[in-house]
C-alpha cells in the first residue's frame, strides 16, 4: 500500500490521482529544453497545472511539487520515504556519505555527532570570528577600489567557515584552487544529474573530467584545513576536533579519515557559494533600494555603534536588517532546485506516486509564488513584519534552509554570518554601482549572482571625485600653460616644446590622498624586495607619483595605488636594463621570459640552464604577478588580450636593445621610433586608463583606424618629450642609449641641437595632428571623450613631471 501525507493535506474521498503532464514536451527531449533555456521561469509556470506536475527529460518522467504544503510534506512527513534525489547523489562523488548525503540512521548518529558545534553556546566565538575576518577582509580594500563583488564575498564566506569550524587558514593558492574548482563541480553536479544512464558519468567526456579534477582540488584544500586544525591543536569545539572524537554508533570504532574529510567537504561546499551568493545578492538590491540601505544604518548606528564588536544578543535587535536579509533568501533562494526519489509508493496529497519516481522542487518557484508573495519580483523587507503578509504565510512557504531532518545543521550560523559580514562592511564601506555591471541570475544547481562590481568609497565620508566638465579640464590646463612653456628643457637654445601644456595636477584630488598613495608605494616596493631601505631615498626623489597625479587627474583610491606602482614597477626594471642585463642577451631573456610567461599562462618559459646570476629577480616577478592580476581581473577578455599584446611587445623591447648592443649594432630611425614607442610602456597606460574608468571605451571607438593613430601619436608624443629631457642622462651611461634625438643626430649627419630641434617639431606636429583626430573622433563617438581626453592629459603629465623630476635632472649613471 502507498505511504500516505499525514490528514488535511488530501480532501476525504478524494482518489489519488496521476499527476497532470506539463504542456510542451518536444519529441525525444521532452521538457528540457525549456528547463535550460530559462530553468526559473519554466519551474515557476507549472504551479498552474497542479500541486504536483509531470515533466519530461530526455526518457526521463520527474515529478515537480509544486504546492508549498505539500514541499513541506515531502521534507517532513515524507523524509524517511523520499530520499534525496539524482543531483545530490551526483555529488556523493565529491562529499561523500556525510551529512549531506546520508539518509536514516547513518544520517541521524552524523547530526548528532556535529550537533555540538553548532550549539547556541558556540555562537558566541563564530560571531566574534566572523566579524574579526570580516575586518581582516575589508581592511585590505582600499578607496576608489572597483571589487568583484561574487568573487570577494566567496573568498570571505571560505575564510570565514575556516577560521571558525575549522580553526585554521588556507594557503592564498589552496584558496584560489577552491573558487577555481567550485564552478566545474557546480556544472558537473548538474550534467551528470540529468544522463538518461548513471554509465555516463565514467565516460571521459570534458565535463566529467573537470568535475573529476574539481573533486581532487576540493579534497587537498579540505585535507589543509583539516591538517591545519590538527597540527595547531584545535579547540575541543572545532569540527574536526569532534570528528575525531567521536565513534561510529554502528561499529564502535573511531571514524575513518574518510569519515572527516565527508563532514568537512560537506561544510565548506554547503557553507560557502551559497553564504557567498546570498551576501552578494544583497549588496546588489541595497545599491537598488538606497532608502533601504539607510534604514539598515540607521539600526547599526542605534544598536552596533562603529567599533562595536557584535555579539549574538545585538544580532538579535537588528530586526530590520534581519528582514532584509529574509527578502534576499526570498527572493534569491541560492538552491534554484532539489530532488527527492520515492523508495516506496507514496501519497502526497490527493496524488499517486510510484516507486522510483524522482521529485523535484524548486525554493525559487515556491518564493516567488504570487499566491504567497504579492509582487513577488519586487524587493521589499516590510513583507516580513509581524503584520506583514510573509510572516503570516507561515513557515511552510519559506524553506530556505529546508524542513524535517535533512534541514540544513547550520542555519543559525548563516543567519549570523549574513548579518555580521553586511553589518561590517556596511559599517566601513559606501559601495556605488559600476554602470553596466550590475548582478545577473545564472542558475546551476544554485543560482549565482555573478558581474556586480562596485566602487568603494569610506563610509565615514563622501570621497567621491568632484565632477569635471571637460571645458573646465581645458580651462585649468591653460590656466597653466605659462607655467609649463617656462619649463628649461636640457637641449640648447629651446624651450619646452610650444603646444605642450600640463594639466592642473590632480584638481579634482586632495594632494594628501597622492602623499598616501606615495607612502604607500614604498611599502609595497620595500615588501616585494624591489629595492633596499638605503636604495629608497634616491628612487623616491624620481617623484613618479607625481607623473601619475598630471597624467590621471581624476584617478583615487585602488586606480591611484595601481599606476603608481606600475609605473615604479617599470621604471625599476627599465634600470635593471642599465646594468649588465642590459648588453647580455642572455641575462636579459631570463629576465623577460618570466614576466611574459605571466601574460600568457599556458606557455611557461623556458627550461632551465641558465647561469644562477642569469636567473631573474623574484621580487621583479612576483611584483609582476601581482600587478598584471590588479590590471586585468575586472576587464574584460578583449581587454586582457589587448593588453597582454602590448605588455609583450613592451617588455620584447628590452630583448632588442640588449642584442642590438651585444652586437654592437644600431636601429635606422624608423626602427628606433618603433622601439622607442613601446618602451616607454605608453600603450599599456592608456590601457590602463580603461581600468581606472571602470570599463572599456566603446568597442565602436576601438575599431576606428584613426583611434590607432591617435593612440600612436600620444605613444610618439610622451616618448619625444621623456628622450629630450633624458638625453644628457643617457649619455653618461655606460651602454648605448636608445635615444630619437641621439638617432637622428647619427642617421642625419647633423649637430645635437639640430637633431633636438627636429624632435621638438615632431612633438608639434604630433600634438596638432592629435587634437585634430580627437575630434574627429568625439562627433562619433561622443561616449569616449574620457578616453580621448585621457590620451591628452597623459601627455600632458608626462611633460609636467619630465620637466621637474630628479630622474633627469641629477647626473651620474643609473643602476
Amino acid at each position: 500500500m502507498p505511504r500516505s501525507t499525514p490528514p488535511g493535506t488530501a480532501s476525504p474521498g478524494t482518489p489519488c490521482a496521476v499527476p497532470p503532464l506539463a504542456p510542451g514536451a518536444l519529441p525525444g527531449l521532452g521538457h528540457a529544453p525549456a528547463l535550460l533555456r530559462d530553468p526559473l521561469g519554466f519551474l515557476g509556470s507549472l504551479s498552474r497545472y497542479g500541486g504536483v506536475v509531470r515533466i519530461r527529460l530526455g526518457p526521463r518522467t520527474v515529478c515537480v511539487v509544486t504546492d508549498p504544503a505539500l514541499v513541506h510534506t515531502l521534507l517532513v512527513a515524507l523524509a524517511h520515504d523520499c530520499p534525496r534525489g539524482a543531483v545530490q547523489d551526483t555529488l556523493k562523488t565529491a562529499f561523500g556519505d556525510g551529512l549531506l548525503m546520508s539518509e536514516g540512521l547513518a544520517h541521524r548518529d552524523r547530526r548528532r555527532i556535529l550537533q555540538p558545534a553548532f550549539g547556541p553556546d558556540r555562537m558566541a566565538e563564530y560571531v566574534a570570528v566572523m566579524h574579526h575576518v570580516t575586518e581582516e577582509r575589508a581592511g585590505r580594500w582600499r578607496p576608489g577600489q572597483v571589487l568583484d563583488v561574487a568573487k570577494e564575498m566567496n573568498h570571505l564566506a571560505l575564510e570565514i567557515v575556516t577560521r571558525a569550524l575549522f580553526d585554521a587558514r588556507l594557503s592564498e593558492d589552496a584558496t584560489l584552487a577552491f573558487h577555481r574548482a567550485l564552478p566545474d563541480l557546480v556544472k558537473g553536479q548538474i550534467v551528470q544529474s540529468l544522463y538518461p544512464h548513471p554509465a555516463l558519468a565514467r565516460l571521459p567526456l570534458p565535463v566529467n573530467r573537470r568535475f573529476d579534477a574539481a573533486v581532487r582540488v576540493l579534497n587537498r584544500v579540505v585535507d589543509q584545513a583539516v591538517g591545519g586544525g590538527a597540527r595547531s591543536g584545535a579547540p575541543a569545539g572545532t569540527l574536526p576536533a569532534l570528528l575525531r572524537a567521536a565513534t561510529d554508533p554502528a561499529t564502535g570504532r573511531a571514524l575513518t579519515a574518510a569519515d572527516v574529510r565527508s563532514e568537512a567537504i560537506t561544510m565548506f561546499g554547503a557553507g560557502t557559494e551559497t553564504v557567498s551568493t546570498t551576501l552578494t545578492w544583497l549588496f546588489d538590491e541595497l545599491l537598488r533600494h538606497p532608502r533601504v540601505e539607510a534604514r539598515v544604518l540607521a539600526e547599526l548606528d542605534e544598536h552596533l555603534p562603529a567599533g562595536a564588536v557584535p555579539t549574538p544578543e545585538v544580532l538579535a535587535r537588528l530586526g530590520y536588517t534581519r528582514s532584509v536579509a529574509q527578502e534576499v533568501l526570498r527572493l534569491h533562494a541560492p538552491n534554484a532546485f532539489l530532488m527527492r526519489t520515492a523508495s516506496v509508493p507514496v501519497e502526497l496529497g490527493r496524488y499517486r506516486i510510484p516507486a522510483g519516481t524522482e521529485l523535484l522542487y524548486s525554493l525559487t518557484a515556491l518564493h516567488r509564488d504570487p499566491s504567497l508573495h504579492p509582487d513577488p519580483l519586487r524587493f521589499r523587507p516590510d513583507r516580513w513584519r509581524e503584520d506583514g503578509e510573509a510572516a503570516g504565510a507561515g513557515r511552510q512557504s519559506f524553506l530556505p534552509f529546508g524542513a524535517g531532518k535533512h534541514k540544513c545543521i547550520g542555519e543559525a550560523f548563516a543567519w549570523a554570518e549574513l548579518t555580521v559580514a553586511a553589518a561590517t562592511i556596511l559599517r566601513r564601506w559606501r559601495p556605488t554601482a559600476v554602470p553596466g555591471a550590475r548582478a545577473r541570475e545564472v542558475v546551476w544547481t544554485t543560482v549565482q549572482a555573478q558581474g556586480l562590481h562596485v566602487r568603494l568609497a569610506p563610509r565615514a565620508t563622501d570621497t567621491r571625485p568632484a565632477t569635471s566638465t571637460p571645458a573646465a579640464t581645458r580651462t585649468a590646463a591653460t590656466a597653466t600653460a605659462t607655467a609649463a612653456t617656462r619649463a628649461v628643457c636640457p637641449v640648447p637654445g629651446r624651450a619646452a616644446a610650444p603646444g605642450s601644456v600640463a594639466p592642473a595636477p590632480g584638481a579634482a584630488r586632495p594632494p594628501d590622498e597622492l602623499r598616501a598613495a606615495s607612502a604607500r608605494h614604498a611599502d609595497w616596493v620595500l615588501s616585494h624586495g624591489l629595492l633596499t631601505a638605503t636604495e629608497l631615498p634616491r628612487y623616491q626623489a624620481y617623484a613618479l607619483p607625481k607623473l601619475i597625479g598630471h597624467a590621471y587627474p581624476r584617478a583615487r583610491g585602488a586606480e591611484l595605488d595601481l599606476l603608481v606602482d606600475v609605473l615604479g614597477w617599470f621604471t625599476i626594471l627599465d634600470d635593471r636594463f642599465d646594468g649588465p642585463p642590459g648588453h647580455r642577451p642572455v641575462q636579459a631573456r631570463a629576465i623577460v621570459d618570466p614576466l611574459l610567461a605571466v601574460l600568457h599562462p599556458q606557455d611557461p618559459p623556458a627550461p632551465g640552464g641558465l647561469p644562477p646570476q642569469a636567473l631573474p629577480a623574484p621580487g621583479l616577478l612576483g611584483a609582476w604577478q601581482e600587478l598584471w592580476h590588479r590590471q586585468s581581473e575586472p576587464m574584460s577578455p578583449a581587454w586582457r588580450a589587448r593588453a597582454a599584446g602590448e605588455w609583450r611587445s613592451c617588455l620584447e623591447t628590452f630583448l632588442t636593445e640588449s642584442t642590438h648592443r651585444a652586437e654592437g649594432t644600431a636601429p635606422g630611425l624608423a626602427e628606433t621610433m618603433r622601439l622607442r614607442r613601446h618602451a616607454s610602456c605608453l600603450y599599456p597606460f592608456m590601457n590602463i586608463l580603461e581600468r581606472v574608468h571602470g570599463g572599456d571605451a566603446p568597442a565602436r571607438l576601438h575599431a576606428e583606424p584613426a583611434l590607432h593613430r591617435l593612440r600612436a601619436h600620444t605613444a610618439d608624443a610622451a616618448t619625444l618629450i621623456n628622450d629630450l629631457y633624458s638625453l644628457e642622462r643617457e649619455e653618461l651611461q655606460p651602454a648605448a642609449a636608445f635615444n630619437t634625438v641621439l638617432t637622428v643626430q647619427r642617421v642625419r649627419g647633423c649637430t645635437r641641437r639640430r637633431a633636438a630641434r627636429t624632435v621638438r617639431d615632431r612633438i608639434v606636429r604630433l600634438r596638432e595632428e592629435s587634437e585634430t583626430l580627437r575630434r574627429r573622433l568625439l562627433l562619433d563617438h561622443p561616449g569616449g571623450q574620457w578616453y580621448l581626453d585621457g590620451t591628452r592629459e597623459l601627455v600632458d603629465g608626462v611633460l609636467a613631471w619630465t620637466s621637474t623630476t630628479h630622474r633627469y635632472l641629477s647626473a651620474g649613471p643609473r643602476g
